[in-house]
């Protein structure tokens, strides 16, 4: 918003509802029936620290209230319509991306369905954020076509780096996993191993809840070396 001569004040709003329904979705996918992780950001998960019930009505007020906060913000008629069907369209592609997730075969996912799954799950609300800040900002229609080339491509990075992060992370289990019991210290795709960090080993076993991607995902991070021969 700002690049395109937005004031701070006037992207509160947008900030604000985004950040709400990032909240929500973190606090829901933290829960035992889905990624079962039982910390964030190196404290207690929600449901963890409060209690199942009190996370899924948190995530749930979280989510009402991103849309509450952007109806009352003070935008032209047309923005407001755009603006709350941009983030409503951000959910529905981000809770599509975590039923794909959910119910893709971790052991046969390939790089086609990993990249679905990605720019679904975290490129949607990206693509959200970029699109009401340039909403917000009155960018002409080339502009915002172009922000969401940008935002899109964004959204893949950041969940492919967050997940050869997650390989390292200290004290959560890797993301989109269902790593071998006997083999706490190694993670498995496809039936080829891939040794942890020795300096940041994972202190929980892993459990069979998943199988780690790293090895679909470091390919499309290493595109240098070819590109420049």
């Amino acid at each position: 918003g700002e690049t395109f001569g937005a004031a701070l004040a006037q992207l509160d709003h947008a900030a604000c509802a985004v950040e709400f329904i990032h909240a929500y979705s973190l606090i829901h996918d933290d829960l035992p029936a889905i990624d079962n992780d039982d910390f964030r950001r190196g404290q207690p998960s929600c449901h963890k620290a409060f209690g199942e019930a009190t996370a899924i009505l948190a995530g749930d007020a979280l989510q009402a209230l991103a849309f509450e906060i952007l109806a009352t913000a003070n935008y032209q008629p047309h923005v407001y319509q755009t603006a709350i069907t941009t983030l409503a369209k951000a959910c529905n592609a981000m809770v599509s991306g975590q039923a794909l997730e959910l119910t893709t075969p971790p052991q046969n996912i390939n790089i086609e369905q990993l990249e679905t799954i990605h720019r679904l799950k975290t490129g949607a609300l990206m693509r959200a954020c970029v699109k009401l800040g340039a909403l917000i900002a009155q960018a002409n229609a080339t502009e915002l076509q172009l922000l969401d080339r940008y935002a899109d491509a964004l959204g893949l990075a950041f969940q492919i780096q967050d997940d050869i992060d997650d390989v390292h992370a200290a004290t959560t289990y890797l993301s989109y996993v269902h790593a071998l019991n006997t083999q706490p210290t190694t993670a498995v795709i496809n039936g080829t191993a891939i040794p942890q960090s020795a300096n940041t080993p994972i202190k929980k076993p892993l459990t069979p809840k998943a199988i780690d991607i790293t090895a679909l995902v470091i390919p499309i991070t290493q595109p240098c070396a070819s590109a420049a021969t």
